[in-house]
């Protein structure tokens, strides 16, 4: 159930970085600070320690040569972050007491194991290192993309999920003891539950899930494309963050649950969102097969199943509540066959429109890509964002922005316009080069270009150059 403000006031801003802040967390209560504190790491190379009463760093911890983006708390106040330059290090009052390296991309994730001095970090090299005194101990491998979160079950076991869109759960011993699937995109954040092996997961299918006994035992989809991350709370209750800047916290306990009105502002905001297939876990869709709202009248089997049907010439999604014994809209379907048409005049490609759509031809052995432009955009970064998003070589950016400059007749936007990304500001972080699942994809969340969708068919050339850590 949707909980709403209950309990949660702003009490303080904090500042202190120079850009962006890009992960938090808090190190508990000690005999000197005995609120605990809280430690942010930045866009600015550095991470801020701040205590819960005081809008300014208590101190400031430098040593990483690029963004933090990931810190864990331990025992006596230690401090482990990882950073896109690739090394984890780990801090204790307010001294860097050792530098981890072993990483060949940026360390996206970081856990301190409750068995005291083991570390664990997850890397967009696809990979798992624990770490004892400073040493590599084990590299675990198996993710087919880049690793995004980590989460500690016990002494002894781990979770980890990925851009592969799984979550697998590990023994420190190296062996991989399950593999969870049904995200049906990136996976962002997992978290666990309190004294228990349950979790949930958050992705770029516009969901968060609930996973019981190994199994996804809920799916609760929200008005947001990406659903950075999730936290459980001691009480059981779990928060969300999503690129729509809204914080949601949903609750099993009707002391705490949102009003009437409240959930239904929810239900209303989530019933007129655009839900792109190529995206989610809709499929291939032609809105002339589908039926009409009569298909709503059958009960679903499970929680979270989804059903598609044609109202008005629209393609509408509901979903199945096991909970309130009813389908629910989740949004209407753009760019479905038969559901957009052309109203512009300008050319309609995977639902959107564009000035140009051009077929570039970059080897024989494989069809065309299509390239689709406005001539609002820039053409190098156009270029570069189709090479991207198709694992092409960066050899061929100058052949491809002259082609899309030779046919549209210099038609170009003078200044560079680019997509503000919530991790890596207005640019887009290559960390150094890595291998890439044989993927295709469409728009990444994190830069605005080549987001992977997971399951898509492959027809790529050898992939040649820097990798994105975020597809």
């Amino acid at each position: 159930m949707f909980s709403l403000n209950r309990g949660f006031n702003e009490t303080q801003c904090m500042s202190g970085h120079s850009n962006f802040v890009s992960c938090v967390c808090t190190i508990p209560p000690s005999d000197l600070y005995s609120h605990g504190l809280i430690a942010t790491g930045g866009n600015d190379h550095n991470i801020c320690v701040f205590t819960p009463d005081n809008p300014t760093p208590l101190y400031v911890l430098k040593g990483h040569e690029d963004t933090v983006c990931s810190l864990s708390s331990g025992k006596f106040g230690t401090l482990l972050s990882g950073s896109w330059d690739t090394t984890a290090k780990v801090w204790l009052n307010g001294r860097c007491m050792m530098t981890l390296q072993g990483h060949t991309a940026a360390i996206w994730a970081v856990k301190i194991l409750l068995e005291q001095g083991l570390m664990l970090t997850g890397s967009a090299d696809k990979t798992i290192k624990l770490w004892k005194a400073g040493r590599c101990e084990r590299t675990f491998t198996g993710h087919e993309d880049c690793v995004r979160g980590l989460a500690i079950l016990s002494k002894t076991e781990f979770l980890s999920c990925a851009n592969d869109a799984s979550v697998r759960r590990w023994h420190i011993s190296g062996e991989c003891l399950q593999v969870y699937f049904g995200h049906t995109n990136y996976i962002y954040s997992i978290s666990v539950f309190p004294k228990c092996q349950d979790f949930v997961t958050t992705g770029e299918d516009r969901s968060l899930r609930i996973w019981k006994k190994g199994e996804c035992a809920q799916t609760i989809r929200l008005p947001a494309q990406s659903v950075w991350c999730c936290c459980v709370l001691n009480n059981g209750d779990i928060v969300v963050g999503a690129s729509d800047g809204i914080i949601r916290v949903f609750t099993e306990s009707l002391e705490r649950t949102a009003s009437a009105e409240e959930i239904q502002a929810f239900e209303n905001e989530l019933s007129q969102a655009s839900i792109d297939p190529k995206t989610g876990d809709l499929g291939d869709i032609n809105a002339d097969d589908l039926p009409g709202r009569e298909h709503l009248e059958d009960p679903g089997t499970k929680d979270g199943q989804t059903r598609l049907i044609k109202n008005r010439g629209k393609v509408e999604a509901y979903q199945w509540s096991v909970s309130e014994g009813r389908w629910m809209k989740i949004g209407d379907v753009v760019g479905s066959s038969g559901a957009t048409q052309q109203t512009s005049g300008k050319i309609l490609f995977e639902g959107k429109e564009y000035d140009y759509v051009f077929s570039i031809d970059v080897d024989e052995s494989v069809s065309s890509y299509k390239l689709p432009y406005n001539v609002t955009d820039d053409p190098w970064l156009t270029a570069y964002n189709f090479l991207q998003q198709n694992n092409l070589s960066p050899m061929f950016l100058d052949q491809v922005a002259k082609f899309i400059m030779d046919n549209t007749r210099g038609q170009m936007l003078t200044a560079s316009a680019q997509l503000s990304d919530p991790f890596t500001g207005a640019g887009r972080y290559v960390p150094g080069t890595s291998s890439r699942s044989s993927t295709i994809p469409a728009a990444d969340p994190f830069t605005g270009a080549g987001r992977y969708v997971p399951g898509s068919a492959s027809s790529v050339v050898a992939p040649v150059g820097e990798e994105d850590p975020y597809t």
